[in-house]
């Protein structure tokens, strides 16, 4: 397959809307997977950390949230100008929602694989 174009966005959650951003993201995500182009769409909650484990160990689990919960979105398309469309797809009916829930605006980060 040809070099598919990846958007990952990390979202910054705040610990007492935490419910509310993961019922907003099923939603979200049900409707990316039908969008032109789109292969897949992976939500994950950071659970584990390799702070303090030694190499070759498995992650330790969290144990305690400090400001916020991250969570991270990692979305693949066969093209740049479908991800740019979806892209304005979610700015268009899920940015302003998904805002009220962070610390901080979300971060995007976005290329093609290797």
């Amino acid at each position: 397959m040809a070099h598919t174009f990846t958007e990952t966005m990390l979202f910054q959650v705040r610990p007492d809307r935490l419910d509310e951003f993961e019922e907003l993201i099923q939603q979200i995500k049900a409707q990316q997977e039908d969008l032109p182009g789109c292969l897949s769409v992976k939500y994950i909650k950071r659970f584990y950390t390799f702070d303090g484990v030694e190499n070759g160990q498995p992650p330790r689990a969290l144990t305690k949230i400090v400001k916020c919960v991250k969570y991270y979105s990692l979305l693949e398309f066969d093209t740049i100008e479908n991800c740019g469309a979806a892209n304005g797809w979610f700015f268009d009916h899920y940015a302003k929602d998904i805002m009220k829930l962070l610390i901080m605006p979300f971060d995007i980060n976005s290329g093609y694989s290797v």
